[in-house]
């Protein structure tokens, strides 16, 4: 059977399931994952070629048992950027290209192709921001954690994934970014809001969380790592019981329980909660139901770090790691960092999140991404390239931050990782490319 006909077999399933109604759907995480509680993904599926679905690029085609964690149970499982030299092809080729550039650059590449010599260099690497929705990785380590101490058995914690059914509250208040919703009868994609009163399954939470950056997912995702902490292995709790902890636990409390079960799975992997950090909930309602104490911080060299502690299975344990990564890996579409061209055959594992906010000025009209008075966009991926395991393929991880004004962001940010992209492979610098058409700039945007 040929691929394209076995991803078609498998698709017709999914929807012959999902047509009535069952929760098991085997659909596609990334295109042919079962019994993952996440509908979306099968109007995904190329094969199902359903109306309004965004096409994937061939990097996006990875099945599930191609991605793996490229560090786990090699030489580098415990490698660290302390301990390591910087490699000096790769940071004179940065030196080079950011001699002359805004000094709001911070940027940290580590080439892990050979678990065996790992190479890293770093531009302002200790340089640090407001992380904006790349924090959601530290709300999506909390909740993982907690689901693994309330539930060490891997079947129990699929289980709860795929068929814990959650229902929106007043967590969800207030969200702009719309999510992915698939209507199999219509075989049609569509995108809205989340709004009270809808229920999705916790892995369609998660989903929504990565994939669409939703701040409504990302505060549902933290109430329910606040319950697991709280009922343990008696999770999920009753609508009444859920109230009744929220209403008569202290605010003062409720933070404590949030912040607690954030930073200790950081501490655990070898992470710096006081360099990388979120401090509030995500969406004006949740912050407050449980006031945060503000805060948010970030470096490239923490972020970067991060998705080292991934690749090393030490998030938590190996299965959160390898869930982790496949959450990155379905990201909505490729914008940002991953627009390019030049990156459209790798598999990429990625994150991002902006601010910017405008000040009136004379003379400049400001838009989205293209702040004058505040411009920050944040970069997380990993990069494999070609997606296909083999002796040519390049692995690396990135973490670039930036508030350059009056300048599209997401573009900036495009055009620098193809341009990273091209010193991994070269070890020399590489010329960022300074012009593009209106319609890629606007492509970039995400």
């Amino acid at each position: 059977m040929t691929k394209l006909k076995y991803i078609a077999a498998l698709t017709a399933t999914a929807l012959t399931i999902a047509l009535f109604g069952s929760f098991t759907l085997a659909s596609a995480y990334p295109v042919d994952a079962e019994n993952t509680g996440i509908k979306r993904l099968v109007g995904t599926n190329p094969a199902t070629s359903a109306s309004g679905a965004t096409k994937l690029p061939e990097g996006a085609l990875l099945s599930e048992r191609e991605i793996q964690l490229n560090l786990a149970n090699t030489l580098g499982a415990f490698w660290d950027f302390k301990e390591s030299e910087r490699d000096p092809a790769l940071q004179a080729a940065l030196d080079k290209m950011f001699k002359s550039r805004s000094s709001s650059y911070g940027l940290v590449i580590a080439d892990i192709t050979d678990p065996d010599d790992i190479a890293w260099a770093g531009v302002q690497e200790n340089r640090s921001q407001i992380p904006g929705s790349v924090g959601k990785i530290i709300t999506m380590l909390g909740f993982f954690s907690e689901l693994e101490k309330a539930f060490p058995n891997i079947a129990d914690r699929e289980r709860i994934l795929a068929t814990r059914m959650v229902t929106a509250g007043e967590w969800v208040k207030w969200d702009s970014h719309g999510v992915k919703r698939y209507d199999p009868e219509a075989n049609r994609v569509r995108s809205a809001t989340i709004k009270p009163g809808e229920t999705f399954a916790l892995s369609e939470w998660l989903d929504f969380t990565t994939a669409y950056s939703a701040n409504a997912a990302a505060a549902t995702i933290w109430k329910e790592a606040v319950l697991l902490r709280h009922f343990g292995a008696a999770y999920p709790p009753s609508a009444e019981q859920e109230a009744e902890f929220f209403k008569t636990t202290p605010k003062k409390d409720l933070w404590t329980l949030s912040s607690d079960l954030v930073t200790e799975p950081m501490i655990k992997a070898g992470l710096d909660p006081d360099v990388f950090w979120i401090g509030s909930y995500w969406t004006r309602t949740a912050k407050t139901l449980i006031p945060g104490n503000g805060g948010s911080r970030g470096t490239p060299l923490e972020m970067a770090r991060y998705l080292i502690r991934l690749e090393q299975g030490r998030l938590v344990d190996n299965w959160t790691s390898l869930t982790l990564k496949k959450y990155l890996y379905m990201t909505s579409r490729r914008y940002r960092y991953v627009f390019s061209d030049e990156l459209k055959p790798a598999a990429v594992y990625f994150k991002s999140g902006s601010l910017y906010r405008c000040v009136p000025e004379e003379g400049f009209e400001c838009g989205k991404y293209k702040g004058n008075g505040l411009n920050a966009m944040n970069s997380i991926a990993i990069i494999e390239t070609p997606a296909k395991n083999s002796v040519e393929q390049k692995r690396y991880v990135v973490a670039l931050t930036s508030d350059v004004r009056k300048v599209n962001s997401a573009w900036d940010h495009s055009r620098i990782g193809a341009a990273v992209d091209k010193v991994i492979r070269t070890r020399e610098a590489a010329t960022i490319a300074e012009n593009a058409s209106a319609a890629e700039i606007s492509g970039a945007g995400g």
